[in-house]
């Protein structure tokens, strides 16, 4: 029995590159009015494996092998432009990621109000 380790942790590190994204946790990157909000994660990875071998006189040859893997991803916030500035909302915290959401309705009201505005000018 032969445990290819290099080729097993070249299959799973493309598979983590392919699923471990913003993308496939949080969401794409997108626009709130004059706003370009990009999720930010954090990956956290580790890997294992042994293997041995022996004989016994009365048995004979015998060996064993094993692999582990694991992946932890986190959503950590949103990094948030306007403009030139940039700032960063940590998701879980009242203050972060929940008071951006409590400011939705507002900012919307705020567009809707500035919309109505520029086509009443």
């Amino acid at each position: 029995m032969e445990l290819h380790f290099e080729e097993l942790l070249g299959k799973i590190t493309t598979f983590i590159k392919s699923e471990a994204t913003t993308e496939t946790v949080v969401g794409a990157q997108f626009e709130l009015g004059e706003f370009k909000c990009v999720p930010v994660i954090k990956v956290g990875m580790g890997f294992g494996s042994g293997g041995g071998e022996g004989s016994q006189p009365k048995t004979g040859k015998g060996e064993g092998m094993g692999a582990g893997a694991a992946v932890g991803i986190q959503p950590m916030g949103f990094l948030v432009t306007k403009g030139d500035q940039i700032s960063f909302l940590e998701a879980g915290k009242t203050h972060g990621l929940a008071a951006a959401f409590e400011k939705v309705p507002d900012l919307i009201e705020k567009l809707a109000s500035k919309k109505m505005e520029a086509e009443n000018a």
